[in-house]
């Protein structure tokens, strides 16, 4: 994963380039300012700050210090509220350190944190989905299950919360094994 320069930038900055992270008060923050950064070029990742960062929200935007005006203005134009800037990024994790998938045969459960999706392999259509506790997962729930991975929309535009991003980490990986064609029909155990 790149987390340093502009994407619009030629060349990029070197692998040794110091991290800032981005803090906010609630998950939608944090995710909006992902979008918002990313539309206008940046190269940037949501990480789990440190606990002793966190306050109210489990989610900040690791970016390159040298962007800390450019984004900070693109962010406050967007409306998009900061809680702090830090100057550090050690003690950071990504937020999608484990993704797991179990092949069922007729069926692909694929994990996230603590969000499953499971899909039927024939059809593609969504089974289920589990996991989490976060508000916005039963309405989460009720957009996907029935849906086919192709025609589901992304639980990243529809939830607010971590558990809605990381439901949205197992989407992506369900629909890039099944549109992949890599699976056969092999056992739970394998």
């Amino acid at each position: 994963m790149r987390w340093f320069g502009r994407k619009s930038k030629s060349g990029g900055s070197g692998a040794g380039e110091a991290l800032g992270l981005l803090l906010f008060d609630a998950v939608n923050d944090a995710l909006a300012a992902e979008r918002v950064l990313v539309a206008e070029g940046y190269d940037v990742a949501l990480v789990a700050p440190p606990h002793h960062l966190r306050a109210g929200c489990d989610l900040a935007v690791a970016v390159p210090r040298v962007e800390q005006v450019g984004v900070e203005r693109g962010l406050v134009a967007a409306g998009v509220p900061i809680r702090e800037w830090v100057d550090d990024a050690e003690g950071t994790a990504d937020v999608c350190d484990l993704v797991t998938s179990v092949d069922f045969g007729e069926w692909l459960m694929v994990r996230a944190g603590n969000m499953k999706i499971v899909v039927e392999k024939a059809t593609g259509l969504i089974v289920n989905t589990s996991g989490g506790g976060c508000p916005d997962i039963p309405y989460l729930n009720l957009e996907l299950v029935g849906a086919t991975i192709d025609d589901a929309p992304r639980p990243k535009e529809l939830g607010y919360t971590l558990c809605g991003l990381m439901l949205d980490r197992a989407y992506l990986e369900a629909k890039a094994l099944l549109g992949g064609g890599i699976l056969t029909h092999r056992s739970a155990e394998s």
